[in-house]
């Protein structure tokens, strides 16, 4: 009997650690696309952690945090450790992301009710998991009243009052697990338990810090998918590779033909050739339709050529108001000499402007660019 308890205890310490060796793996990993096939293996392996956790019946809802053994506080953070698994899952759009989102929340929240159940969430994380459960959609760690420069500076104060808050915990939680007590070194050669209970209560309290911020940065990036495009589907007529294959969207977005002016002939508008007196109406190629000028289209140039004269594409540029005509500044008006009062208006006038010119220095009035 005494031999089954404890193998029990031991075959989850196993479970837990090689699920959190292939987490630390996969957060560590420099690109998140290449780890995809690690993903579900992690996962898998918190979730088996997770069921024999609860086929043990470790944790209840009607005990405290004293009531809990120095070896099982590690397992409270099994659902925090699942959501960073989560958020690393694979996505193609929009809606397949907010699942994922939906999920790694849901992890945050199971790992927050059984933190709180124990009493482990106090102080200002207390008031903040009680905000989150009055409005987790629009939670946020960092809120202020009002509008203008005074809530964005107590915005930026909460931001900074949170990065303070985890770097405190952070040190804490090193200067615990430093400890040589924690790993088994002092003068009795064992770990000192009261040395490692606090620091698992340390992990957990940082914990709660990150869940909470979890939440706060899952709710903004909702807040983002909300706003992008959905896909459209794929065409019925589509081909075997799919609006998914990367070659047929490079295709479609360097298909030159969206945006030439001489588009090929099959693009161009339907209609006569010819008009009534003969005069070409469109571009037009007189072909016979052999196999003989199928083969010799094999290696004919990759870009179209020419359909339009010069001429012609001037104007189709003048009438999509691609050319300008005229000047820029309108011609200075001509004075007659025979008329004496407008040359003594054009007189009187140079001789104003020299006046001012010698009372204003050159830039007086340039206030924005002082030069």
């Amino acid at each position: 009997m005494s031999s089954s308890n404890d193998e029990e205890p031991q075959s989850i310490a196993a479970l837990y650690a090689a699920a959190e060796s292939a987490r630390a793996a996969l957060l560590a990993h420099p690109d998140p696309r290449s780890s995809h096939p690690a993903v579900a293996a992690t996962l898998a392996a918190y979730d088996a952690c997770a069921r024999r956790l609860a086929a043990a019946a470790l944790f209840s809802p009607n005990e405290s945090a004293d009531d809990l053994a120095t070896a099982s506080l590690p397992y409270l953070l099994l659902d925090l450790r699942r959501a960073d698994v989560l958020l690393r899952e694979p996505f193609a759009d929009p809606p397949q992301r907010r699942a994922v989102v939906r999920r790694a929340r849901a992890a945050y929240e199971s790992f927050l009710a059984l933190a709180d159940n124990y009493g482990l969430v106090g102080g200002r994380w207390a008031r903040l998991l009680e905000r989150y459960r009055d409005e987790p959609g629009t939670f946020a760690v960092a809120t202020a009243s009002g509008a203008g420069a005074g809530a964005a500076a107590a915005r930026r104060e909460a931001k900074i009052a949170a990065f303070r808050a985890e770097k405190e915990l952070k040190q804490r939680l090193e200067g615990l697990r430093a400890d040589p007590r924690y790993r088994g070194g002092g003068e009795e050669g064992g770990a000192d338990e009261d040395v490692v209970r606090r620091a698992h209560l340390a992990a957990v309290e940082l914990g709660v810090h990150e869940a909470l911020q979890g939440l706060d940065s899952l709710n903004r990036e909702m807040e983002m998918l909300a706003m992008a495009p959905e896909r459209p589907p794929p065409p019925p007529n589509s081909t075997s590779h799919g609006a998914d294959d990367p070659n047929s969207r490079r295709r479609d977005a360097d298909d030159s033909t969206t945006w030439r002016l001489d588009k090929p002939l099959a693009q161009r508008g339907s209609g006569p050739l010819l008009s009534a007196q003969g005069r070409p109406l469109q571009p037009f190629t007189l072909v016979s339709g052999g196999r003989a000028d199928l083969r010799a289209g094999v290696f004919r140039s990759g870009h179209n050529l020419p359909t339009m004269s010069i001429d012609e594409y001037l104007e189709e540029e003048r009438r999509r108001g691609n050319i300008l005509s005229g000047g820029t500044d309108p011609a200075p008006p001509t004075v007659d000499d025979d008329d004496e009062e407008a040359v003594d208006r054009a007189t009187y006038k140079a001789r104003e402007w020299d006046d001012f010119k010698d009372e204003n220095r050159r830039g007086a009035g340039n206030t924005m660019n002082m030069g």
